[in-house]
């Protein structure tokens, strides 16, 4: 539908702030939700959710065409064209709904939330609440506005799925005495199919700096610090004990003890420990290639001037310090997989042969070895590592890619309790990519974009009652949301090990 001016329909409205990939999810579970025809909602229905008013979708982007094609063939959703950072628009649009999602990135949420405030509309967002979001605690709860963020997988669903778990032991008594959480955005099994087994699809700038991230836990009542030199050489290999199948390993995810003050267990958990999941081997390679110097971020010599651009391979021979550099344009291009082998165990990048050759099976495959010429974009070994990675490890279209969120909860109980003293309560979503209605839907997208737009129906419905700043750490959000998740096919699997 085309645009309009917010005045000519006054159905109740949700307003979508952003086109990008999480949006049409989102936007097709809240065009539905909307809807009297929806089959879902009778789902909702049936699982004890009263009617839910009908309600229109008003997608907004700073170019209408792109929320045109995020919209195309919902029904009940509208496209306009606002800029989420002209108080003007934002003003003109706001006050015509009753409730806001923004699926902007972080930097916009401030202005936006302050809008809503001002006008006295709720906001979900699916990013986390930083400092500049806490700051405007007060003044929501002053006018009575909800601001609802973390609501997506990571933080959002985990935040659902940990605090269900920590409430029901706690009502029975029980202390949380381990916490364990693992989450990863994955290529499904059969698209893991390069070295790393890895695939973006999205920019790798950012999950190749995470994994350079410093990191913080407590195992055992000791706290553990990792520097980020060396998150990759702290990968353990892991297998979850329902889905066997699967060969991962986990790296330790920034900094794990605010969860345990987010969740109230820091005094009674003498183990909290937040992971991201790999398939198995893909740490090895990373760390040996930062060692090689990929990663690094500083202007290199051989890319800092308007000269003739080096060569991929000219470059990785500098790298790799090759003897010969009279020829360097070809070496790299010529280099046997033995010599590279030979050259990275030389150098200390890696003690072992056979891990040696796996990282030169990655170079090749992404082509740093090539006699061609790198683009004058890239000024660093970072930048050209990510424009070939961008390049060489996308998701094709027909690929699926796959989240994978699990938790894992030691609840010890007092001695007269009549259960055994020890469970191990688990908690696991295993979601994969869909095709619907003739396109490839990612289950990243699905994962985020349907929690924020559950919490935005939850709100619209009034059934959070919260005002500020708030996380989904509370029955009245979490209960409904991974009801509605499990209505709409996101459902997570529980078991109990008592032992």
């Amino acid at each position: 539908m085309a645009e309009d001016n917010g005045h000519s329909n006054q159905r109740p409205a949700i307003l979508i702030l952003g086109a990008g990939r999480v949006c049409r999810p989102a936007a097709e579970f809240l065009a539905s939700a909307g809807s009297r025809s929806s089959h879902v909602l009778k789902k909702w229905q049936v699982s004890k959710f009263e009617e839910i008013e009908e309600f229109k979708v008003i997608v907004g982007s700073l170019y209408l065409k792109d929320a045109e094609e995020t919209i195309e063939g919902i029904p009940n959703a509208t496209a306009i064209q606002l800029d989420a950072m002209d108080n003007a628009s934002l003003a003109k649009y706001i006050p015509e709904v009753q409730v806001v999602l923004s699926l902007l990135p972080p930097s916009f949420h401030t202005t936006v939330a302050n809008a809503c405030i001002e006008h006295k509309k709720h906001l979900v967002t699916a990013s986390y609440v930083d400092d500049s979001m806490l700051k405007l605690d007060s003044k929501a709860k002053d006018a009575g506005v909800t601001i609802l963020g973390e609501m997506g997988l990571d933080p959002g669903i985990d935040h659902m799925m940990a605090m269900k778990m920590i409430d029901q032991a706690h009502v029975r008594r029980g202390k949380i005495k381990a916490f364990n959480s693992y989450c990863c955005g994955l290529p499904s099994p059969a698209a893991a199919n390069n070295p790393l087994a890895y695939k973006f699809s999205w920019n790798p700038a950012g999950a190749i700096r995470s994994g350079r991230n410093s990191a913080t836990y407590k195992h055992s009542g000791e706290i553990i610090q990792v520097d980020g030199d060396g998150l990759y050489d702290s990968a353990v290999r892991y297998r979850l004990p329902d889905l066997p199948a699967f060969a991962l390993e986990y790296l330790p995810n920034r900094n794990s003890l605010v969860y345990g003050d987010l969740y109230g267990i820091s005094n009674e958990a003498s183990t909290i420990f937040r992971a991201t999941l790999r398939y198995e081997g893909f740490s090895e390679i990373m760390s040996t290639l930062a060692k090689i110097g990929l990663f690094d971020t500083e202007v290199h010599i051989m890319l800092n001037g308007d000269g003739k651009r080096p060569t991929f391979g000219a470059f990785l021979c500098e790298l790799l310090k090759c003897p010969d550099t009279s020829n360097s344009q070809s070496q790299a291009t010529l280099m046997g997989d033995a010599e590279m082998v030979k050259r990275i165990i030389l150098l200390g990048h890696c003690k072992e042969a056979s891990m040696a050759l796996k990282t030169v099976k990655t170079i090749k495959f992404l082509g740093l070895h090539e006699n061609k010429e790198i683009p004058g974009k890239c000024s660093s070994a970072f930048d050209v590592t990510c424009f070939l990675m961008e390049e060489r490890l996308a998701y094709s279209s027909n690929e699926q890619d796959m989240v994978l969120l699990h938790h894992e909860i030691q609840v010890e109980y007092p001695d007269d309790d009549d259960r055994k003293p020890t469970e191990i309560h688990r908690a696991t979503l295993l979601e994969f990519g869909r095709m619907e209605n003739g396109r490839n839907v990612t289950s990243m997208a699905l994962t985020v974009g349907i929690p924020a737009g559950i919490g935005a129906l939850l709100l619209f419905q009034k059934k959070i009652h919260r005002t500020g700043v708030i996380r989904p750490l509370q029955p009245e959000v979490y209960e409904p949301a991974l009801d509605i998740l499990e209505s709409y096919g996101l459902k997570v699997v529980e078991t109990v090990e008592i032992s």
